[in-house]
């Protein structure tokens, strides 16, 4: 019963760890993209959750491939503020994806 309770407690305070934020997401984007991009509802609404999830695998792999000609982008995106924000990120346009119907409150 004790192992039970240690498996349930272990999982439950991994999950929380592992949570992503949709508004440090947000802000991030702020910070990182939004100069280039603007707002970032629209840019969410580009593309699917599927197709972000693309995007963000692999530690965003996609997503640099697509800026790799642009040497600010790079700069921004192999910096340790985007790496410490990626889930965040990653989280943000997920929620706010073109097939989701959400609209985020302020840009």
């Amino acid at each position: 019963m004790r192992n039970i309770l240690m498996v349930i407690l272990i999982s439950v305070f991994g999950l929380t760890l592992s949570n992503a934020s949709v508004y440090k997401g947000q802000r991030a984007y702020m910070k990182l993209c939004k100069k280039c991009h603007k707002s970032g509802g629209k840019l969410a609404k580009t593309h699917t959750q599927s197709e972000w999830e693309e995007f963000f695998d692999d530690n965003a792999k996609l997503l640099k491939n697509v800026h790799k000609k642009d040497k600010a982008a790079m700069n921004k995106l192999n910096s340790k503020k985007f790496d410490k924000n990626i889930k965040h990120m990653r989280q943000f346009f997920h929620k706010y994806a073109s097939d989701t119907g959400n609209v985020p409150a302020c840009n």
